[in-house]
């Protein structure tokens, strides 16, 4: 996955927004202004930052050598994916980022949740 593909599909997600809050290098993408994705618009291969169970978290990093402890992030949630190796397929690429998304989105505040809902 390349990163405008990376970023039209966090952009299709409901509640969404794009920031560069640390920089012009770091995109960071927020469901209901909560961090769910961020990556550096300056590496190569493309990697991204990608909250998960911490239940999951040990199997996914066993599994694919291009999912790494999340660099400068809590690495018991945050794994870095080397989205752009291409040594993990696409599909397997978007369920992590639907698996990110998701975790933030369930940790949201009920309040949060129903305004999201309404979108």
């Amino acid at each position: 996955m390349d990163i405008e593909t990376f970023r039209e599909y966090c952009l299709n997600k409901k509640g969404v927004t794009e920031e560069l809050p640390f920089g012009p290098d770091t995109l960071v993408f927020k469901v209901m202004g909560k961090v769910f994705a961020l990556t550096s618009l300056d590496t190569t291969p493309f990697r991204v930052n990608l909250k998960m169970d911490d239940k999951l978290v040990p199997e996914y990093r066993e599994k694919y050598e291009d999912v790494q402890p999340g660099y400068h992030m809590n690495k018991k949630h945050w794994n870095t994916v080397y989205a752009g190796s291409g040594a993990i397929s696409g599909k397997d690429v978007r369920w992590m980022i639907d698996h990110s998304y998701d975790e933030v989105v369930r940790g949201l505040t009920n309040k949060l949740k129903k305004e999201l809902e309404l979108l």
